[in-house]
């Protein structure tokens, strides 16, 4: 039950998960790389004890393992597991609660309520400049907070426990920021949008308080889906092991225990904002988001300024990913009838791509070989309207009928190679076009303007899957195109070197003609059915073969690098009652397009000189 980030720091330095960096080290990009060489590496937290032009310390890699996480919650994990299990269902929960389940959910239950302690005396008072202006990437607009807690009320004066605390990234210095301003950046349907909205409305400013540090579950709880009806605080309490301790100044809520509070108010006019190096791998680039009008920056008097370092998955982001799927697991049933698993891909940008389980019973009496995935249509509208699942672009269901209680959505190989064996691609290709996306995807029409694929099979295997190798069984690929790998079962990676071949317009990606002589060659592919699926990208050198790593770039390029209304092809494509249907095998341009981001790189010299600071700390 840690009251401070300090606390927990010291307890993890305890147990051997931290180490102290001694030497003076840059927050321009040297410190986001130390942060990044650390999570790759599932080393331990960091406590860098010296940040160039800044009086704070800083800390890292926090939550970079899952040891570490369970270790920071290991009083509080099972009881929270618990409580959650009761808000989600608790008809389930009575039927199976024993004396110490009940006790458990009741403790839980207690210390979840927030607790009014503290007042502004309990605070310094510093500038946005004096904390460490880390900037991460090398065409990053600036310094950003990356681990923010944002706290606002839907109302001046609102119950705390109407109170939302997300994550968006704050901008506090560059681009044409005056010194007591930060940018903003909430993405498409957060809540955050809701109490912006309302204030509007009502023609008054909306108080923004963003938090800092203190106990670890805070930082947590920020990124936790929860209900509307839920507040964060209340998770906060009931995962921190301590009621979330807060007073309010000014109309503002202030955290009692985080190492540093801004305070300041949603300014009515736009600024620009990014650009960003993102979770996605790529940069987001320059748009205009709201800002603050700080009015104050308060610290405690040794606070310890938390951060990570995002770019393509697996990051630390990555941990806090499973350890919220962890906990909120009973919560899908519930939320979502029918449901029974839902996986977002973490290789590739999380959001691109979603996996998903689902029962299909509309008709139980029909035979196997004439079942459509009828009721899983039904489903995927729903999950394309719940939480974060609503910024999916390719959604990808399977029957759990036809699974034999073996199918994971979490084996991507084994789920892509069930749903590949049954879908029709006559019937069971079904897109959104025209709708939003996820803000950080650059692959749309522009931003948040993009399309998405449903693919839902269910029934009796209509075709074999291959994994060859040697030749590809003969597969003669047109000029512009060469090194076919197998990604997966059933799965084709084909890269694009046409060069100036390819489209003007498309950046050299592959013209229309170019993927009409890919098509041909296909059609007269005499196994293309035991290959459905085909990625067209810049670099297959990295594919194939039974490696995470394969498997990971080809989920990422695929994915990151593709819109399903303008880069998803296929064989005798046609138009039936406004539905479109082809043939196998589906192939996806998934080739860089002048429209996408440029991917984030860091220069030589900063990685060897994160590598020789984290080689001294040892």
């Amino acid at each position: 039950m840690y009251s401070s980030l300090e606390q927990a720091l010291l307890d993890l330095e305890k147990a051997g998960m931290l180490r102290r960096i001694h030497e003076e080290v840059d927050p321009y990009l040297e410190m986001a790389e130390i942060a990044r060489q650390a999570s790759d590496s599932k080393g331990p937290a960091l406590l860098f004890e010296k940040v160039k032009g800044s009086r704070f310390r800083a800390a890292c890699n926090i939550f970079g393992t899952r040891e570490r996480m369970d270790f920071l919650f290991h009083d509080t994990l099972e009881s929270t597991r618990t409580a959650v299990l009761f808000k989600s269902n608790p008809a389930e929960f009575f039927r199976h609660a024993g004396p110490a389940t009940l006790l458990r959910a009741a403790k839980a239950g207690i210390r979840s309520l927030p607790r009014c302690s503290g007042s502004i005396r309990d605070f310094e008072e510093c500038t946005l400049a004096d904390l460490p202006q880390i900037v991460g990437w090398p065409e990053d607009g600036g310094p950003f907070l990356t681990l923010p807690q944002v706290a606002t009320l839907p109302s001046d004066g609102a119950k705390i426990l109407t109170a939302n605390l997300g994550m968006y990234r704050v901008q506090i210095a560059g681009n044409d920021f005056a010194p007591d301003e930060c940018g903003i950046h909430y993405q498409i349907n957060r809540d955050i949008a809701r109490h912006h909205r309302k204030a509007i409305e009502e023609g008054r400013a909306l108080k923004v308080s963003v938090f800092l540090g203190g106990p670890p579950a805070h930082t947590v709880a920020a990124v936790m889906p929860m209900p509307e009806d839920l507040s964060e605080l209340t998770f906060a309490g009931m995962l921190g092991g301590r009621r979330f301790r807060y007073f309010m100044h000014e109309g503002y809520i202030v955290s009692s225990d985080a190492d540093f509070c801004i305070l300041g108010e949603v300014a009515p006019e736009l600024k620009p904002e990014g650009p960003f190096g993102d979770h996605v791998g790529y940069y987001s680039g320059k748009h205009l988001f709201p800002y603050l009008k700080v009015r104050k920056v308060l610290c405690k008097k040794n606070a310890i300024y938390p951060f990570t370092s995002v770019g393509r998955p697996p990051k630390e982001d990555t941990i806090f990913g499973e350890f919220i799927h962890d906990i909120t697991r009973p919560m899908v049933p519930s939320s979502l009838p029918g449901v029974e698993a839902v996986h977002a891909v973490d290789a590739s940008g999380v959001h691109p791509l979603c996996l998903a389980i689902a029962k299909e019973n509309f008709i139980p009496y029909i035979r196997p070989e004439e079942r459509e995935p009828l009721e899983l249509l039904k489903t995927a509208n729903a999950l394309l309207g719940f939480n974060q699942v609503s910024l999916a672009k390719y959604l990808i269901l399977a029957a759990k009928e036809d699974a034999s209680g073996s199918l994971d959505v979490r084996d991507v190989p084994a789920f892509f190679a069930h749903v590949l064996e049954r879908v029709d691609f006559a019937r069971d290709l079904h897109f959104q076009t025209s709708t939003f996306i996820d803000t950080l995807d650059y692959t749309g029409t522009r931003l948040n303007h993009g399309s998405k694929l449903v693919i839902a099979a269910a029934g009796v295997k209509c075709r074999e899957l291959r994994k060859c190798t040697g030749d590809l069984d003969g597969l003669k690929l047109p000029v512009g195109f060469s090194n076919a790998r197998i990604a997966m079962k059933g799965v084709l990676a084909i890269q694009w070197d046409g060069g100036n071949n390819g489209s003007v317009l498309n950046g050299g990606a592959p013209a229309p003609e170019n993927i009409a002589q890919l098509r041909d060659a296909l059609a007269s592919w005499e196994v293309r059915e035991n290959y459905p699926w085909v990625s067209i990208v810049d670099d297959t050198s990295t594919i194939g073969g039974n490696t995470q790593k394969s498997l990971d770039d080809f989920l990422w390029l695929t994915f990151t690098r593709s819109d399903p209304a303008q880069d998803i092809y296929g064989l005798n494509e046609r138009f039936v009652q406004k539905h479109w249907a082809i043939e196998a095998p589906l192939i996806i341009d998934a080739t860089i397009k002048p429209r996408h981001q440029k991917a984030l790189e860091v220069p030589d010299n900063v990685v060897s000189r994160a590598k020789e600071v984290l080689e001294n700390a040892r």
